[in-house]
């Protein structure tokens, strides 16, 4: 894959992407793993978490959707969702906001009649060129979407969760081994792994899994809105397989780790998706 460069102005919408991601699940074929399990996906609107949307959608599994503004993003991806004959459910709404995510379990149960499967994954980045760029404004912002949001989403959950329920949180190779320009970011992402291990531990008793997805580089609209475009037209390249990889290579790994049939004997897990690169770390 070789993306031409390209900017946009965050957050970031699909369609101005040039190649578009492979998001959609084309050609995938659920075998109802998640049959009627209700499902909260937080920054759902597109790349990951619309994959992972639309290969729950197919497993036979409803769903809700927690975004920020993109409204055009969240609706086709309803559409896909719908498609499969399943429930979604759109909540926007800035999840760096404490009121905005326990909005958004409570519409989510109120809308789908209870929550059998958390994803957090919703996410911001901004790179800087030297540490001194980084602001007090931007470090806290960064960690109020990317950890304090998954911390606060799942506290609100929590009451609705029980035994056979799932929370997969979406870290990062950046959260294994750092970033010079993602200071911030990957301190966000180290803090979701350390925080998934710790809450397996908290939860295993009840009954609830917790495991955690690190993808290395992926082609979503967070690219183009939030490196240059220089930058853009590399990414992913540093991978062994020469390229970023889709959201709908990431998904299933989401679907194997909500299966209690696929991964019941599973909890407190990283599983690191990065294209041939031995796990850091």
């Amino acid at each position: 894959m070789n993306q031409p460069a390209q900017q946009q102005d965050p957050p970031g919408v699909t369609g101005k992407m040039t190649p578009k991601p492979e998001d959609a699940m084309e050609g995938y074929e659920g075998r109802d793993l998640l049959k009627d399990r209700r499902a909260l996906i937080t920054g759902g609107d597109s790349g990951i978490g619309r994959a992972v949307a639309v290969a729950f959608a197919k497993e036979g599994a409803d769903v809700s959707i927690a975004y920020l503004d993109e409204h055009e993003d969240a609706e086709h991806t309803a559409g896909l969702v719908r498609a499969e004959g399943r429930r979604c459910e759109l909540i926007p709404g800035d999840l760096a906001k404490a009121d905005a995510c326990a909005e958004a379990v409570r519409k989510t149960v109120d809308a789908l009649g209870g929550l059998d499967i958390l994803v957090n994954n919703v996410a911001t980045q901004n790179p800087v060129d030297k540490p001194e760029d980084l602001t007090e404004e931007q470090w806290t912002r960064v960690f109020d979407v990317n950890i304090h949001s998954y911390f606060r989403v799942t506290a609100a959950a929590l009451p609705h969760l029980g035994k056979g329920s799932t929370i997969i949180n979406t870290g990062s190779v950046n959260g294994l081994r750092g970033n010079k320009s993602l200071i911030d970011y990957s301190a966000t992402k180290g803090a979701v792994h350390v925080w998934t291990y710790a809450m397996a531990q908290a939860l295993v008793e009840r009954g609830i899994r917790v495991n955690c997805v690190a993808p290395g580089p992926v082609w979503t609209p967070l690219i183009p809105a939030t490196m240059p475009e220089e930058k853009v037209a590399k990414f992913g390249d540093q991978a062994p397989f020469g390229r970023p990889a889709q959201p709908d290579e990431i998904a299933p790994t989401f679907v194997f780790l909500a299966s209690e049939r696929m991964s019941s004997y599973i909890t407190g897990e990283v599983i690191a998706l990065l294209g041939g690169e031995t796990t850091p770390g």
